[in-house]
């Protein structure tokens, strides 16, 4: 009795396993659940933990023991989409921004928008100017600790706050006189509404970059936000495309197209190169559910979406639920109770300090600093004030590859933006962060940027992010993917020949797919009796009866005879 009962517990613990999931606030979601549990389940017990309705707009990233990040897929299993074993970790982030995050019905899902924006800031996606900068830090100081009360907060308190990935003292005093003058009676809530408002204004707003290299070998990061795809080379924007105009989104390998129409008789389509196949096929994912979210009017109209080619089975993936439309109408029918908000305060946070007394840049030692920042910019020297643009191949005026210039970067994509300033460089705040990358370099990068917590700790709280957090699929690819146009190609001439090789190899395979497809059909019309109206029209006609007696009969006779001459020898011996 005593080992059968034994027997059914381990088999139950063995059907069970623990996930753990990090929120935007930094604590910590752990619970127990069935082997076969999808995803759907998972995500739904935390929006229950979170009281959360307008839960659309939120995700799960988890990242493979390969370093790359994913998405959790609500409609599959979770342990299948894990290629580690248990227990998981996982992440809570903000998958699809809000188009205007401060008109949101409920306060919570303004305030958990509120911590990913923050995010967002620190780790060096949002970029954007210096006077921006220091008003979004301002809102933050507001939302965090209140009124400026001068016997709380000495000279100089706003040093002990990181709100970016590299601070000034210039900037700290303007963040600090803004929080002083400006918003003075702000609450939480308000303070917070008005940084998703000022959030919502910049060119990176919602941008989770993926890091790639343009057709010339040059640095680019490609991002879908609630507008539309976007690329940024440098401190600028230098394509956008609304959803409406993009047409198709298709990847091969490392390969990874995008085909848009700009005007009535100008069609272009732009290659960008991933680091690795998989970081390519993320990125494709990543696109296909941002274009049917924002793009569509309705959940229905989503079809599933494939990679390949006409002959060749490819990737195929569905985006699984409601779309932005939908998501705002079910919005506005919310009635209930706001509920209460335990903001984080000044609680320590390991992965965001920007809630932490933690160093600021200028209390590293000199030196130290300038090895640093030398060792870290090599190979980003060209992305600091490149000014390249992504050659574009055009369909409609048959030209293989055409540099944009100014004037055409112009009508294409509203000019080439740009997003911050020296004092905001984005050289610097798109650093790659690895996953569990234990070198002294890394460690004392992230001591320079205000963090002082250990890699292990950085991996377990953005489970594997790069740009200095989460900001792209960077880790080792996004080493890769900074290294300097000079280093290598974006095709090399092997990969170019194992290119050719491949497509030959394709073109083969299909010839011999007709051939076989033609021969069954000559067999069923020489040796089959079906009286089908239109094989019986093709045996009438005098070509295929001369074929027939002079041409496939005498090689059936001669089949036949070598067949009886190999089953003499085989029954003699």
């Amino acid at each position: 009795m005593l080992s059968r009962f034994m027997s059914g517990s381990i088999r139950n613990l063995e059907r069970e396993y623990s996930c753990t999931v990090r929120l935007l606030d930094d604590t910590e979601y752990t619970c127990t659940i069935q082997r076969d549990a999808k995803g759907q389940y998972l995500f739904d017990l935390i929006c229950h933990h979170l009281n959360l309705l307008e839960k659309d707009y939120f995700g799960i990233r988890y990242v493979d023991p390969d370093k790359q990040r994913h998405w959790l897929e609500f409609t599959k299993s979770i342990a299948k989409q894990m290629k580690s074993q248990p227990p998981f970790t996982m992440c809570l982030r903000v998958k699809f921004y809000p188009p205007d995050p401060a008109a949101l019905k409920e306060e919570i899902t303004r305030y958990l928008v509120f911590l990913q924006i923050k995010r967002d800031l620190y780790h060096g996606r949002l970029l954007c100017k210096t006077s921006d900068a220091a008003m979004l830090a301002a809102y933050i100081l507001q939302a965090e600790i209140g009124d400026y009360d001068p016997g709380k907060h000495p000279e100089g308190y706003s040093s002990k706050f990181q709100f970016f990935p590299k601070h000034s003292e210039k900037l700290e005093r303007r963040i600090a006189d803004i929080h002083k003058t400006e918003l003075i009676g702000q609450t939480p809530e308000t303070s917070e509404r008005n940084f998703l408002q000022k959030a919502q204004m910049l060119e990176t707003y919602g941008v989770d970059p993926h890091p790639c290299k343009d057709v010339s070998g040059n640095p680019a990061f490609l991002a879908f936000t609630p507008f539309g795809f976007v690329v940024l080379q440098g401190n600028k924007r230098v394509h956008f495309l609304k959803w409406n105009e993009v047409t198709k989104l298709k990847f091969e390998g490392k390969t990874f197209h995008i085909y848009a129409n700009q005007k009535e008789d100008q069609k272009i389509i732009l290659t960008y190169f991933a680091p690795t196949p998989e970081a390519c096929k993320h990125l494709w994912k990543c696109g296909v559910e941002n274009q049917a979210f924002y793009k569509l009017e309705k959940s229905s109209q989503v079809r599933t979406v494939s990679s390949s080619n006409l002959f060749f089975k490819g990737s195929r993936f569905r985006y699984s639920g409601r779309v932005a439309k939908e998501v705002m109408e079910q919005s506005a029918k919310i009635k209930r109770e706001p509920p209460e908000i335990h903001r984080a305060g000044l609680v320590p946070s390991r992965s965001c300090p920007s809630i932490t007394h933690g160093p600021r840049l200028s209390s590293v030692p000199r030196t130290r600093r300038r090895a640093v920042h030398i060792s870290i910019m090599e190979g980003l020297e060209s992305l600091r004030d490149s000014a390249h643009s992504t050659p574009v191949r055009s369909v409609s005026h048959g030209e293989s590859f055409m540099p944009r210039s100014r004037s055409q970067a112009t009508d294409a994509s509203d000019g080439t933006a740009v997003i911050s300033d020296e004092a905001y460089s984005p050289s610097d705040s798109v650093l790659p962060t690895p996953v569990a990358e234990h070198s002294m370099e890394l460690t004392v990068s992230r001591q320079i940027n205000g963090a002082p917590c250990s890699i292990e700790e950085e991996k377990e709280s953005e489970a594997g992010t790069p740009m200095h957090g989460e900001g792209g699929d960077f880790g080792a690819d996004g080493r890769s993917a900074q290294e300097g146009a000079g280093g290598d190609s974006a095709l090399s001439e092997v990969e170019q020949v194992n290119k050719f090789v491949l497509s030959v190899l394709r073109l083969l395979l299909v010839t011999i797919g007709l051939l076989f497809v033609l021969l069954l059909l000559l067999i069923i019309l020489t040796e089959s009796d079906l009286d089908i109206a239109f094989l019986r029209d093709i045996r009438q006609t005098p070509e295929f009866e001369q074929f027939h007696y002079e041409y496939f009969c005498p090689l059936r006779r001669w089949f036949a005879c070598k067949l009886r001459w190999v089953g003499g020898l085989l029954i003699n011996k």
